[in-house]
């Protein structure tokens, strides 16, 4: 399905029970939906007992790439939009890294709206001068190499080695998704990670349920940084998932959705 968002085409899922508690997930950079709809993965298992929606980012899988002009105070917009649209009130929000960050932000800017939060593989600061030095890189890497070069070269960095054998169709889904990202997207979006407020100040006040889910091997937001959220945000819940790096749903689907389905079922 496809709604305008403000002034934004955004493409989106919205399966399960209709009237059963919402949850809504948020993809990492620069991936899709696709990222949580595959099979064992969470929309399907959570699609018997929950109200489930899955979106495209702006710029990301087939949501309207736009002007290129991206911040994640917009994404966060967009994602209120989109709740609005549904005409859902209140949902547990499940974000992956960069969509981590548009649910940190949104629990900051509307906690009226969570019922819940779920923070996988991802963090509260801000991006470090290197940080952006290293984004900025990212985008002449994609100038010069192109997007087939960028994506076989990202993949190295949120998969661990032994995933590209044992989650060799999960490396191959997300090295075919960043592959047809739209150079602009990626431009665009690059520059708005860079330039995100640090919502760490923010994480005493999250009044809602808190899970937060990390890779064991993951180097991007290594578990030091899920333990530094956990002991900032009143009375949440942290799980390490091993046998996986940085996309811990996607490498380990079967301890990541027992987490998940664990939690869920504590809300009701």
């Amino acid at each position: 399905m496809k709604a305008v968002i403000n002034n934004s085409l955004h493409r989106y899922i919205d399966i399960g029970i209709p009237n059963a508690a919402p949850v809504i997930f948020i993809h990492g950079f620069p991936f899709s939906h696709r990222m949580w709809s595959f099979p064992g993965g969470q929309t399907e298992a959570l699609s018997s007992t929950h109200r489930v929606v899955a979106y495209d980012v702006r710029g990301h899988g087939e949501s309207e790439v736009g002007t290129g002009h991206y911040s994640i105070e917009f994404f966060v917009d967009d994602l209120i939009g989109l709740m609005d649209h549904l005409q859902i009130r209140t949902a547990v929000l499940c974000g992956l890294s960069m969509g981590g960050y548009i649910a940190l932000r949104a629990a900051e800017r509307h906690p009226e709206r969570l019922s819940g939060l779920v923070l996988c593989d991802t963090k509260s600061e801000a991006d470090t001068n290197e940080a952006r030095v290293k984004r900025a890189a990212s985008i002449r890497n994609v100038q010069i190499n192109g997007m087939k070069a960028y994506a076989a070269e990202y993949v190295k960095g949120v998969f661990a080695p032994e995933s590209f054998e044992r989650r060799a169709d999960a490396v191959k889904m997300i090295q075919s998704i960043v592959e047809r990202t739209a150079p602009l997207s990626i431009f665009g979006t690059l520059m708005a990670l860079g330039a995100r407020t640090d919502t760490t100040a923010a994480l005493q006040h999250i009044a809602c349920p808190t899970l937060i889910l990390v890779g064991e091997k993951d180097l991007l937001t290594p578990p030091a940084a899920a333990q530094a959220m956990k002991d900032r945000i009143p009375n949440a819940r942290l799980h390490v998932v091993p046998q996986a790096a940085h996309m811990s749903n996607l490498e380990n689907p079967e301890v990541f959705n027992g987490h998940l389905k664990e939690f869920l079922a504590s809300l009701k």
